[in-house]
């Protein structure tokens, strides 16, 4: 077997394998990724034997739990470079950190007639927060187009910004195409008319080294379960001065400094953004799940997805009657049509053989629009994956082409 199969670790996902002990193919990591034992064990403890609630408790265990939750964000710091863990703001997951920034950046920000550049291949959780603020503020969005081989076009994106441009909300890594952003060059463009820019890294953080002074923006938004961690945590990493001008997104426990009938005032960030009890086990798992990709490291993580990647678009190639989208150099993620085939027929065939695919727009409707298409088949791949995973599905393939002839 070649070296694109030397990263795969299935014997650490107990996920990798059906009811029956079966190897499932699993090709849907860029929905959400398999977790390895050691994420599920750290869990477990934090669940068990060490939990309880943390910042509020005198008693040893609370303590213990706070400090493991606090290191838990010293861990993101360090593993996205940035420059102090105060910068890190513990979400339910990547959408709450987009939203959290529109509501409480965008809505006392912006006014009538600023303008808020998205692209054509964003997420909805990177539309539709935005078209929000849009309608209560009065602000306009801009849609910065494609080149031909659909990546987010930086030469089109320069000549829309204008002096009333006061945020660039863009995704580092495409989810449907697995196109990479030149995420400094657009941070850049952003900046030279007094811009903010906000980067989607859903895709990105578990397969790219991440350096948030590198980069130069400021916010990144990523989730917790596409990083091999829980469902139910994500981050918001934000320039800590941003972060401190910025007012509280929700109210209640654990975000204030003081509260009284008369008024209320607020802690720092991040506790001003973290109310109510937070996601205490979730963190914990989401320190092991950063553990254990750093360990393999992010630079071979994304050679590997790629290396399969590319082996995908040369056999898909091969087939006749098959329509690929997007770059040929992607981050882990391929997407493409069969002739005659709805995307859902082919994700249910794929099914029986034991392969699982994504089928749909992929919260991506607008990109859906561009490429012609209603929907699309996606395979995407984990550190986990190897070329059984694809010759599985090319398998599966040419059975669902013999059933609709």
């Amino acid at each position: 077997m070649s070296e694109v199969a030397t990263l795969s670790r299935k014997t650490d996902f107990p996920g990798l394998l059906t009811s029956e002990g079966a190897p499932w193919h699993y090709l849907d990591s860029a929905a959400t990724a398999q977790k390895p034992q050691a994420v599920i064990d750290a869990m477990s403890r934090a669940l068990g034997r060490d939990y309880a609630t943390v910042h509020r408790g005198v008693y040893g265990r609370s303590a213990q739990m706070t400090l493991a939750y606090e290191a838990a964000r010293r861990r993101v710091a360090q593993f996205i470079g940035a420059a102090s863990e105060n910068e890190i703001v513990f979400v339910r997951g990547a959408t709450e950190a987009i939203n959290l920034v529109a509501s409480s950046w965008g809505m006392t920000r912006l006014t009538a007639g600023d303008r808020i550049v998205l692209s054509t291949l964003e997420h909805h959780s990177n539309i539709v927060p935005w078209q929000m603020v849009a309608e209560r503020t009065g602000a306009v969005i801009d849609v910065c187009p494609l080149t031909e081989d659909d990546r987010i076009d930086l030469g089109a994106l320069e000549a829309m910004l204008t002096p009333r441009t006061r945020l660039v909300s863009l995704a580092h890594v495409s989810n449907v195409l697995g196109s990479v952003l030149d995420a400094r060059a657009a941070a850049d463009l952003a900046h030279s008319v007094g811009a903010k820019i906000l980067l989607d890294g859903c895709q990105a953080a578990p397969r790219m080294v991440l350096d948030m002074a590198a980069l130069d923006c400021d916010f990144y938004a990523f989730s917790g379960h596409k990083l091999y961690g829980p469902t139910g945590i994500g981050v918001l990493w934000a320039r800590e001065d941003i972060l401190d001008a910025m007012p509280p997104y929700q109210g209640g426990g654990a975000m204030i400094e003081k509260v009284s009938f008369e008024g209320t005032t607020y802690a720092p960030p991040p506790q001003r953004f973290e109310a109510g009890t937070p996601m205490i086990t979730e963190a914990v798992a989401l320190h092991a799940a950063i553990d254990y990709v750093d360990a393999i490291g992010p630079d071979a993580l994304f050679a590997h997805e790629a290396a399969l990647a590319a082996q995908l678009r040369e056999e898909l190639r091969r087939t006749n009657a098959v329509t690929l989208f997007g770059p040929e150099e992607s981050a882990g993620i391929v997407s493409f049509a069969l002739e005659g085939v709805h995307p859902h027929d082919l994700g249910t065939i794929l099914d029986e053989e034991n392969v699982a695919i994504r089928a749909g727009h992929h919260c991506a409707q607008p990109l859906m629009e561009h490429l012609g298409v209603p929907a699309t088949a996606r395979a995407s791949f984990g550190l986990y994956s190897d070329e059984n995973d694809i010759a599985a599905l090319m398998r599966g393939i040419e059975r669902t082409r013999r059933i609709f002839g």
